[in-house]
């Protein structure tokens, strides 16, 4: 049983800080994780702090290493270091889940902030909305739009996900890059992407560039010197340059720890029956026209997008939306005002990512005009029009893709049992009614008892039923957030795991779900865009997916560009079948996606024919085969890819070190909260749970079952960042101890070990002190000193594994610290200090050459016009030599005059520049040498006597 003092040593040991430089500064972060270890995952994290002078990193491993892990465990550090302005980037499409993996993963709070909340914030009084007492998340649209108050919050962290999309930020045209640049220039950050060079050396200037303007000169100089790379003595320069910027892992160095598993494609064709055919053909002829009086005119491509998706979806869908549109122009005709937000409402009831695919597409408002007597006869002859395709589409009871459905259930499952999974699918359509549609269509042929539905409110009777017998179930744990977005959500998840066969989703299920005991994706309606198609696929072939993944497409055989869009994503894109499905390398490529979803929808409104189709896809195909090259990748090896033999014998160390110091860890909070807890709680070791009967004085947390280990069983997790955790540490940490005498059992321990075995029998002092370091890089070092009586100096390691013995207290002595106690105190304290001036040694070494070469780029910018004008000159000069024409000869005299003037004044300006360049650097060098400075203290936790027996 552990005694306080080892309660007290144990508190300062799991809340100390540690140096970027020690391996062991994840500790707590993965300890409190809620993930599997994952070697490289650890290595990447601690490289995002590898110096407290580096301004940032590019996490750039391949696609599917977890980089959403990697960045999780450093935000997961930061924040248990009390650093709570943290922001994160991402895809609009990313930010639930990103909420969602956070708070699953690393129990960190998350705000996703968005127009809507953001302006109700604003009208509440909050004069700055980014100011959140939890991680913000917001899309790149949103925080271009709000840089002016991101530029005055000094973040601690700012987390960029799919960071390719502003490689370009050196290009005067990238408006949002510059945005974020510029209102984030002072802030740490870690950028996230697989392609950090896709088809030009500059697109790696410029996402260094967001991390570290001074990792090189300007885009200028680093084309000079490096957009053609000739000769492996520049790619080895270029190569030692960004290696303090950007690391990167491939898949192939990890397989010893991550089993990938594949993707096999089923595509179900089908023929539409002649009815919906006849309305597809008159919708489409509709949507075709010049002028159409349902649409606004703004908004004409996004609502065109919308009308062909739920076109595509089902009848069912289709008719909803026609009846909305019709219903959209009676109301015109009533002048009611507000007709584009009713549109959009009930469309957005159906088509539920409405709202975000409007934000992405970015239609410019346009302001309602009057209506003249031609437009009142136009709405009228197009509600006529729209009623007649409605009713149509109603008459339609059955579609021929639904029956294709029940042949590719079939098939599917067929697979699934064949390769050894649960027979488990998830069926994905854009529209609720289409939902609906299928949940009849289903439970009519024997499915009805395996049905879960999920969609963006949850709000049916079946989920009400599950919601509320999921809450009665975990009652009194950690898995009820209070929030019923989320909850609601892991309650479905759940009874698709343990009863339901088939989820029928909308969406709202591609974004923050696991459904990793999922192997079997259905795609009803295929999105156009490939990083949504990638994402749904993601929810089941992902970390942890022990089985091969079908994925099923429906096939329209009398629609060519149906099947010119799936040969492209199946094809080019990759997204359906091997290791993996598509690479970043080609989702990088097409930068969100929208741009490539908008060319479809161009095709499908313009062309006619099939001639038509054939030849605008292979236009596009032809376009995609440039972005999509590989003329890169000899390049993108050489500079960005380490050895394989480098990573593996690193990331085996990484692994075992890893494991070592989580589980000491793990012993030293069991230890002190079995100490600190005492009676309110029983304690079984075997299996690391706890049953709470008492909450302790001043801190109000749930009686109840706890658990330390990661697997879990019903309760809370107990964890180091658990409230429970923190306050009995803080307890611990702060009792004042007045000396005591220990007697250490070493006949008693299980173990053996060499450094205590010649201690049996003898006795001593030994006294624990604790120096903190506060600055660039804070840190905490625990120093222990132990003599024998004898005066014998124990080895620092051994004197800290005496408190992993057996041990009973005894009465107290009076307690004489020894001079030799102190020396060897006062020598560990010198030489830690010693080590830390070493490494800041090298840290503004690296600096300084950082430094020395921008420097050196931006003269060699200034260079480059001097020696274009020179260049000028010598041809001006020859020119002359070669016109025997006197006049001409004057006249190209004069002008090679008034070009040296003009290389005179550069020279001068050359100078001047130079010597600015030399004032800034010792500027940022002042910085530098500012940043490394540092307070020490230290104190003595407490010494006792001590007997080995």
């Amino acid at each position: 049983m552990a005694t306080e003092y080892h309660a007290k040593l144990f508190a300062h040991e799991l809340t100390r800080q540690r140096s970027v430089a020690d391996s062991e500064k994840l500790a707590g972060a993965l300890l409190d994780a809620q993930v599997d270890l994952n070697p490289h995952q650890v290595e990447a994290a601690l490289f995002a702090f590898k110096s407290p002078l580096s301004k940032g990193a590019i996490l750039a491993d391949e696609v599917g290493l977890g980089k959403t892990i990697e960045a999780g465990l450093v935000l997961a550090q930061k924040w248990t270091e009390g650093k709570r302005r943290i922001l994160v980037i991402t895809p609009a499409n990313l930010r639930k889940q990103w909420s969602q993996e956070l708070a699953e993963k690393f129990f960190l709070p998350s705000t996703i902030l968005e127009a809507r909340n953001y302006n109700k914030m604003k009208k509440d009084g909050a004069r700055r909305p980014f100011e959140q007492k939890t991680l913000v998340i917001c899309s790149f649209q949103f925080a271009a739009r709000n840089a002016d108050e991101l530029m005055v919050i000094p973040w601690d962290l700012v987390v960029i996900d799919e960071a390719h999309r502003l490689r370009n930020v050196y290009r005067p045209d990238n408006r949002i890059g510059k945005a974020l640049k510029g209102a984030l220039a002072n802030s740490p950050k870690v950028l996230l992407t697989a392609t950090p060079l896709q088809n030009s050396l500059m697109e790696l200037y410029g996402l260094v560039s967001l991390v570290d303007d001074y990792a090189f000169g300007d885009a200028k100089s680093f084309r000079a010197q490096y957009a053609r790379l000739s000769d492996d003595t520049q790619f080895d320069e270029l190569k030692e340059r960004l290696k303090p910027v950007c690391h990167r892992t491939l898949r192939r160095q990890v397989l010893e720890y991550i089993r990938y598993t594949n993707r096999i494609p089923i595509t179900q064709e089908f023929v539409p029956t002649q009815e919906e055919q006849t309305l597809y053909d008159l919708v489409s002829d509709y949507l075709r026209r010049p002028s159409l009086q349902a649409l606004p005119s703004s908004q004409r491509s996004l609502m065109t997008l919308i009308m062909r998706k739920l076109l595509a979806s089902s009848t069912f869908a289709i008719a909803g939306a026609l009846d909305t549109l019709a219903r959209k122009l009676e109301r015109q005709l009533g002048k009611d005002k507000n007709l584009r937000e009713k549109l959009e409402q009930e469309l957005a009831e159906d088509y539920e990512e409405f709202e975000q695919t409007a934000d992405e597409w970015e239609d410019d408002e346009a302001a309602p005009e009057l209506l003249t007597e031609d437009d009142i006869a136009n709405i009228e002859r197009e509600i006529v029009d729209l009623r007649g395709f409605r009713d149509l589409a109603v008459s339609i009871s059955e579609n021929a893709k639904g029956q294709a459905l029940l042949s590719a259930l079939r098939a599917g499952f067929a697979k699934a049992k064949e390769l050894g999974s649960a027979e488990k699918a998830i069926i994905f359509t854009e529209s609720r009614r289409t939902q609906e549609y299928l949940v009849r269509l289903l439970a009519k042929n024997g499915s009805e008892d395996k049905l879960v539905l999920f969609n963006g409110s949850n709000s049916d009777a079946q989920s009400k039923e599950i919601y509320k017998a999921w809450i009665e179930r975990h009652k009194g744990t950690d898995r009820v957030t209070g929030s019923r977005t989320a909850d609601i959500r892991a309650a479905l998840v759940d009874y698709f795991r343990e009863k339901a066969g088939i989820m029928i989703a909308t969406e709202a299920a591609a974004e923050g779900i696991n459904l990793q005991f999922c192997s079997m994706v259905v795609n009803f309606d295929l999105p156009w865009n490939p990083q949504r198609i990638e994402q749904r696929i993601g929810r089941c072939h992902r970390y942890g997916q022990r089985y091969d993944v079908v994925v099923v497409n429906f096939l329209n055989k009398n629609n060519a560009a149906d099947q010119r869009v799936y040969e492209l994503l199946a094809e080019k894109f990759k997204l359906f079948s091997g290791v993996f499905g598509a690479s970043d390398e080609v989702l990088g490529a097409i930068e969100s996606g929208v741009e490539f979803e908008k060319r479809i929808v161009s095709i499908y409104q313009n062309c006619r024919s099939t001639g038509e189709i054939e030849t605008e896809f292979e236009r596009l195909r032809a376009e995609m085969d440039t972005n999509i090259t590989a003329t890169m990748e000899d390049t993108r090896r050489k500079l960005l890819e380490h050895f394989d033999a480098e990573v593996h014998d690193r990331l085996k160390i990484n692994m075992t070190q890893s494991k070592e110091y989580l589980d000491r860890y793990a012993r030293m909070l069991w230890a002190l909260t079995k100490h600190e807890l005492g009676k309110q709680a029983k304690f079984d070791d075997d299996y690391l749970t706890f049953i709470l009967s008492a909450c302790p004085a001043g801190i109000d947390v749930p009686v109840g079952s706890y658990f330390l280990s990661k697997l879990g069983i019903d309760g809370h997790r107990y964890r180091l960042g658990h409230p429970l955790a923190q306050h009995l540490i803080g307890v611990a940490g702060a009792r004042k101890l007045n000396g005591a005498a220990l007697v250490f059992d070493y006949t008693a321990w299980p173990q053996t070990t060499v450094a205590i075995a010649p201690l049996v029998g003898k006795g001593g002092t030994l006294v624990v002190h604790k120096l903190s370091i506060r600055g660039a890089d804070d840190q905490d070092h625990i120093i222990i000193a132990a003599m024998t009586d004898d005066g014998t100096a124990i080895d620092p390691a051994a004197a800290k594994r005496l408190f992993e013995l057996p041990v009973r207290k005894s009465a107290a002595n009076d307690l004489q610290m020894p001079n030799a106690v102190k020396a060897t105190v006062n020598s560990q304290r010198q030489s830690i200090l010693d080590d830390m001036a070493a490494r800041q040694s090298k840290w503004f070494d690296d600096e300084i050459d950082k430094l020395d070469n921008w420097a050196e780029d931006k003269r060699a910018g200034l260079k480059a016009d001097l020696k274009d004008i020179d260049e000028e000159i010598k041809a001006l000069k020859k020119e002359v030599r070669q016109t025997g024409n006197l006049p001409d000869k004057l006249a190209l005299q004069r002008k090679a005059r008034t070009l040296e003037a003009k290389r005179d004044e550069a020279w001068r300006a050359y100078d001047a520049a130079a010597k600015d360049i030399e004032v800034q650097k010792d500027g940022l060098l002042d910085q530098v040498e500012e940043r490394l400075g540092q307070a020490v203290s230290d104190e003595e936790l407490f010494a006792i006597k001590f007997q080995v027996q």
